[in-house]
């Protein structure tokens, strides 16, 4: 279950921008070839063109606008693309009475509100068009189409030569580097939009949360605590965990050597301790705690604590990656699919010259499906779930 609700807290933040599911349910939505309005059919159920723009506006953070009317074009084919992705799994775990319980629906949308105030969970819905049947819905869909591959996946089996055999063809892939593990917590004047508990919205209130967090801590808070409550970061669902990086990955990503240098020098900073609040460059204030350090390279043998491990779930994701896509065409196989907009756009070449978003439909029940059921859009949602903060500044 841990898994599972995982998976649904990083499509969560997608689908509370991604619309309303009863559009792509209700019978009586617009369907004729030549509705503009139409992307695209999966067995009869529709995609609307509003469902794949409201995706790019919460990819954008509603910045769509400002892309040329070509790239507008290309991302309106790769949403669609995923959505039709994940309605054949959706379909397909109906058909398979794969659906999960109320109960199940319940978990996983009480841990989202769970990190949430009641004001901060209600403003988010109102501002994102939504309810939360919505959310319930998109929950349903999430779960089905994780039900779906936890079926398939239940096949596989690894044996001991497989893992020995990797080993043996990848010993350079076993080095415990030079590095250190780390953990934050961030306070961000961005208004997150309700998404994060004590969500600051300017400069001035960033700030004063994180010189508020910083005593906390020199009172003897827990540090992964505060920052399940208090960081505005994706980390917070880990307790602020950022994971490993080396000396290079921290000065590539804009960390000032001077950090880095304590980062590595036992006598500035111990393991366990943290540093005082740090402003970086995009304006957020961070708190690192140093949570492990390695100073000298080590090779690993087969029989090293966690390598075994390490390869059978390496092995083991590969599989799940083929089996996901295996499940996506075998579904596609057996479905009627057609691509109004992929259609439109060979019909009418001048047309991607003119693309601009679609206008959301007046009425909006629940959320539309987000791109994170295929393989491939889920592992693009946990990259971004789990970036470090240095990675992330250095998309800044």
């Amino acid at each position: 279950m841990q898994r599972v609700q995982k998976q649904f807290a990083i499509f969560f933040a997608v689908a509370l921008c991604a619309g309303a599911l009863a559009a792509c349910q209700q019978g009586g939505g617009a369907t004729g070839k030549g509705d503009a309005g139409l992307a695209a059919t999966v067995n009869g159920k529709p995609i609307t063109l509003s469902e794949v723009d409201r995706i790019i506006s919460q990819q954008t953070q509603g910045q769509q606008s400002k892309m040329s009317t070509i790239d507008q074009a290309a991302a309106r084919l790769q949403v669609l693309d995923e959505l039709i992705k994940q309605q054949l799994l959706f379909q397909r775990a109906e058909k398979e009475k794969l659906l999960p319980t109320d109960q199940e629906i319940d978990s996983a949308v009480n841990q989202q509100k769970g990190r949430m105030t009641a004001e901060d969970w209600d403003k988010l819905l109102k501002q994102n068009n939504q309810t939360e049947q919505g959310i319930r819905e998109e929950a349903r869909k999430v779960l089905a189409i994780q039900k779906l591959q936890d079926k398939a996946f239940s096949k596989i089996s690894i044996r001991d030569q497989e893992i020995t055999d990797f080993y043996n063809g990848n010993k350079e892939q076993f080095v415990n580097a030079r590095g250190v593990q780390l953990a934050d917590i961030v306070a961000d004047a961005f208004d997150g939009g309700g998404a994060y508990r004590d969500d600051a919205k300017t400069e001035t209130d960033a700030k004063a949360k994180i010189d508020r967090i910083h005593a906390q801590l020199k009172a003897g808070a827990d540090f992964a605590t505060v920052a399940r409550a208090n960081s505005e970061d994706a980390s917070s669902i880990r307790g602020g965990d950022v994971g490993f990086a080396t000396e290079d990955d921290l000065r590539k990503t804009g960390f000032p050597q001077e950090l880095i240098t304590r980062f590595f020098d036992q006598n500035a900073m111990p393991v366990g301790g943290y540093t005082d609040p740090i402003k970086f460059p995009d304006g957020r204030w961070i708190i690192f705690k140093l949570t492990n350090r390695q100073l000298a390279n080590e090779n690993l043998t087969l029989d090293s604590p966690g390598v075994r491990d390490r390869i059978r779930e390496g092995i083991s994701t590969q599989q799940k990656t083929i089996l996901s896509e295996a499940l996506v065409r075998d579904a596609s196989s057996e479905a009627q699919i057609v691509n109004h907009l992929a259609t439109s756009m060979l019909n009418d070449p001048a047309s991607l010259g003119g693309f601009r978003p679609a206008q959301p439909a007046s009425t909006q029940s629940a959320a539309s499906p987000a791109a994170t059921a295929s393989p491939a859009a889920s592992a693009a949602a946990t990259a971004a779930a789990t970036a470090t903060p240095a990675a992330r500044n250095a998309n800044n």
